[in-house]
C-alpha cells in the first residue's frame, strides 16, 4: 500500500464517502461475490464492481483480495471493515437514541452481562445512574458469554460489558476494571444439599450425580472439569448444559438428584428465589474476576455514570 497522506485521504473521504458503500463493504465481506452481493442488493455486478473500485481509489489501496474460492479482505479491508461496522451501529445507536428523547429522555445505554451476573448488582447500578443522567434514562441488556460481548463492545453494539476478566477474552481496543471476585458454591435441593453436608466433600461420590453446567470452553465450566481431573476422575457429563440461573432453580428444587456450582452470589440469589441450599463446602479455586469493560478511546457521559455506580455498589460489598 502506498504512504497515506493524512489530510489527504482526510479529505477525499469526508469528501465522497457515504454510508451506502460502507453496507457494500459489509455485504462483500459476507457473501464474499460480488454476483451475490448484486443480487441482495439489487442492482447490476458491473455497478458494484464500479462502487468497490471507487471506494478503493478512496482508502488508497485494495480493500479485498480476489481468488477462486471468493474474496477476502486485506489488512487495510479488516480495518476499514472494522472501522465500517462500528459506524453503522454508531448511526443505529443515533437513531435509537432520537426514538428515546422522542419518549422523553436523553439517553439510552446497552449494556452487555455475562449470565452470572446477580439482578440485584444490576438493578442497584441503573437505579443510582438515572438520578444522575439528566432527562432520564432506557437502557437495554444483552446477556452472553465474555467472547461473545467484547466483540460487541469493539465494534460499538454495545456502550459498556460486565463479563470475566481472563487471557482467554481479546482485550485489543478495551480497557477493563476489576470489580470483584467470586467463589464457586455447590447447590442442590434442601434435602440433598442436608445429605450431602453430613460428610466431607466426595467428588467420587459428586459425579454420580445429575449435574447442570454452563457450556464447555466456558471459566466456570473449565474450572468444574479441573477439579475433577485433579482428583483423578472423569467429569460429569451434564444432563443440562445452561447459564439460566432461573432454569438452573427450578431443576434443582424439581430434583434430589440435581447439583450446579455456579457463584455465591448467585448461589444466595437462588437460595431466596428459588428455596434450594447451598451445601457447606469450600472449594480451593476461584473464577476469574468480574470486571468492567469499556472502549479504550473512552467513555461517555452515561457510561461513565453508570460505571461510576457499579464501581461504588462493588466497593461498599
Amino acid at each position: 500500500m502506498a504512504e497515506i497522506h493524512t489530510e489527504e485521504v482526510l479529505r477525499r473521504l469526508s469528501a465522497r464517502l457515504k454510508m451506502r458503500h460502507l453496507q457494500l463493504l459489509l455485504q462483500i465481506q459476507q457473501h464474499g461475490s460480488l454476483t451475490r452481493v448484486a443480487e441482495q442488493m439489487a442492482s447490476s455486478q458491473p455497478a458494484i464492481t464500479n462502487a468497490l473500485a471507487e471506494l478503493e481509489g478512496m482508502f488508497g489501496g485494495a480493500l479485498f483480495d480476489r481468488s477462486a474460492r471468493g474474496m477476502a479482505p486485506t489488512v487495510l479491508g479488516k480495518l476499514v471493515l472494522a472501522r465500517a461496522r462500528a459506524m453503522l451501529h454508531d448511526l443505529d445507536h443515533l437513531v435509537r437514541d432520537m426514538a428515546t428523547v422522542a419518549a422523553g429522555y436523553s439517553a439510552h445505554l446497552h449494556v452487555g452481562v455475562i449470565p452470572f451476573i446477580p439482578g440485584r448488582l444490576l438493578s442497584a447500578a441503573i437505579g443510582r445512574t438515572l438520578p444522575e443522567q439528566a432527562g432520564g434514562l432506557t437502557v437495554t441488556i444483552h446477556e452472553g458469554t465474555s467472547d461473545q460481548l467484547l466483540p460487541l463492545l469493539q465494534d460499538h453494539s454495545l456502550d459498556i460489558v460486565i463479563g470475566r476478566a481472563s487471557s482467554a477474552v481479546d482485550l485489543q481496543h478495551v480497557s477493563f476494571e476489576v470489580l470483584y471476585r467470586q467463589q464457586p458454591r455447590l447447590i442442590a435441593s434442601r434435602r440433598l444439599a442436608a445429605q450431602l453436608g453430613r460428610s466431607r466433600l466426595n467428588w467420587g461420590q459428586l459425579v454420580e450425580l445429575d449435574w447442570i453446567l454452563g457450556a464447555p470452553n466456558t471459566p466456570m465450566r473449565e474450572q468444574v472439569v479441573d477439579i475433577f481431573l485433579a482428583a483423578g476422575i472423569a467429569p460429569p457429563v451434564p444432563i443440562v448444559e445452561s447459564y439460566s440461573s432461573k432454569l438452573i432453580g427450578e431443576m434443582i428444587v424439581a430434583s434430589e438428584r440435581a447439583v450446579s456450582i455456579v457463584p455465591a452470589d448467585i448461589a444466595e440469589e437462588l437460595v431466596r428465589t428459588a428455596g434450594l441450599s447451598i451445601v457447606p463446602y469450600s472449594f480451593d479455586w476461584t473464577l476469574p474476576p468480574i470486571a468492567m469493560f469499556t472502549r479504550a478511546e473512552g467513555e461517555q457521559h452515561t457510561v461513565a455514570l453508570f460505571a461510576a455506580a457499579l464501581r461504588q455498589i462493588c466497593q461498599e460489598g
